[in-house]
């Protein structure tokens, strides 16, 4: 049987539902010439509802961030099959010593309880992160891959070559 694409449309309790479990994802801001910047990143959710993502200072995605806060990420499942979701929203920038509790939170929402918090937090403070909140103005629905389901009628399986393959 062919796998058929599924796009579901959630409210945002539901999203955040999807989301929190899921830790991987394409981070996207726009350069300075308006061309994308893309990052793979580890996120979670925070208490608020905000995806969260650590970071450094420097880096190009908190560079574009603080220069303009319109961001999207697609959300991935481990499973490369899986679904996913794409969300915009409005980043904020922490730095230090600002980021310090936040990226405790950070650290919660993907790993749980850490051995030593004062250990971790003069790490973070070391190494200077800073993290990226960000509050979620709009998403689109959580979809899967596959054949649209107008097409999979009376399809049978088969492996489709990958798009970019030469014919």
């Amino acid at each position: 049987m062919a796998n058929i694409a599924t796009a579901d449309k959630v409210g945002l309790d539901e999203l955040l539902d999807f989301v929190r479990p899921r830790h991987k994802a394409t981070f996207v801001t726009t350069r300075k010439d308006g061309r994308p910047q893309m990052s793979p990143v580890s996120c979670g959710v925070d208490a608020e509802g905000r995806v969260v993502v650590s970071t450094y200072p420097q880096r190009a995605k908190a560079a574009n961030a603080r220069r303009d806060p319109q961001v999207s990420m697609v959300i991935h499942s481990d499973d490369w099959n899986g679904p996913y979701v794409q969300l915009d929203g409005t980043a904020e920038v922490l730095d230090m010593p600002d980021a310090v509790e936040p990226l405790v939170e950070y650290f919660r929402c993907i790993s749980g309880e850490h051995p030593d918090w004062d250990e971790y937090r003069a790490a973070m403070v070391e190494q200077d992160k800073s993290l990226i909140r960000v509050t979620i103005d709009r998403w689109g629905p959580i979809a899967t891959g596959g054949f649209p389901p107008e097409r999979s009628e009376g399809r049978k399986q088969q492996q489709s070559p990958p798009e970019n393959a030469s014919s």
